[in-house]
């Protein structure tokens, strides 16, 4: 018997197989012409051996998008986390770390796709194309032109300038499931993984989409994450300060990002629930913005489409 599982924000669709003894599997289904499945298969195998909880491939049909895989359970994070104590969510969070690190010391290079200047700024483009143009329906004038691009430069010289590691690209509770081991998380939807900034994958967990966490929270966290980092010879900076602003950057390029890519849900793909977490990626946008010169320019362009006061009540 087959029974929907979950969707994601590509074409793929999930559906869990469940069998007379009571065994079951999922099923993955991903249009080939839309979707290739056979970065999924090939990073499946490099996290399972890294020593990370991956979904494991029973079996495939590549040329028609079907892949079975064992099933990891219904208890994601992220639900959890949504009802979690602080004790509970800490223990969930250091364990996101852990696997994190341990993710990052198998890198090697020339293994996955390079998260080079063109792809960075080909996720850039997403944000005036679907979020000022299409979204707010605005036109920015030379200045600002000026003053976003400005901006930009800014954030792909920062990335450009860390060390490399094996990136997931969205490594956030969404993409967990609890396990056995509550310090294990099992890692899923890594099929867009890249070789590119060691701070990407760590600014995706703790400045989520779909879960927020205060300030000191997520400062704790991040430091626990740069002390593991070094002790694990991770080429981390060597003062937190200078992690802290690569970090930074690294969020804002890809909260620019996702407010492009949200938006695109919405009017090209019909996902119009996305839209509800705009003011959350707002919201982080404009605190980072405003703490460094570099990016301060983008502040009276993200006032423009999203006024502050229209935030009020929205619970980050």
């Amino acid at each position: 018997m087959l029974t929907p599982a979950s969707a994601d924000a590509s074409f793929r669709r999930y559906f869990r197989a469940t069998w007379p003894n009571g065994e079951t599997a999922v099923l993955m289904d991903a249009p080939p012409d839309k979707e290739d499945v056979r970065p999924f298969v090939r990073i499946a195998q490099l996290m399972t051996d890294a020593g990370l909880t991956a979904p494991r491939v029973l079996a495939a049909d590549v040329d028609n998008g079907y892949l079975l895989l064992n099933d990891l359970g219904n208890e994601g994070y992220l639900k959890t986390l949504h009802h979690a104590d602080a004790k509970t969510a800490d223990a969930l969070m250091r364990g996101a770390i852990d696997a994190l690190v341990q993710w990052q010391i198998s890198s090697k290079p020339g293994v996955l796709p390079a998260y080079d200047e063109a792809l960075l700024r080909r996720e850039l483009a997403i944000f005036p194309e679907w979020c000022i143009g299409r979204h707010a329906d605005l036109a920015l004038d030379e200045k600002e032109q000026g003053w976003l691009n400005g901006v930009m430069d800014a954030l792909v010289q920062s990335a450009l300038a860390q060390p490399s590691v094996f990136v997931h690209r969205d490594y956030m509770p969404r993409n967990m499931m609890r396990t056995d081991d509550p310090g294990t998380p099992a890692v899923l939807d890594f099929q867009d993984a890249v070789y590119g900034p060691i701070t990407y994958d760590v600014v995706s967990l703790f400045r989520d989409a779909f879960i927020s966490w205060d300030e000191e929270r997520e400062l704790d966290w991040v430091i626990r994450y740069w002390e593991a980092a070094r002790k694990a010879g991770l080429p981390v900076h060597a003062d937190f300060g200078d992690f802290w602003r690569a970090y930074e950057f690294m969020g804002l390029q890809r909260h620019l990002k996702v407010l492009g890519i949200f938006c695109r849900l919405n009017y090209r793909d019909g996902k119009s629930h996305y839209l509800q977490d705009l003011p959350r990626f707002y919201h982080y946008a404009f605190r980072t913005a405003e703490r460094y010169a570099e990016l301060r320019p983008l502040v009276p362009i993200l006032e423009r489409l999203s006024p502050r006061d229209l935030q009020i009540g929205y619970t980050f």
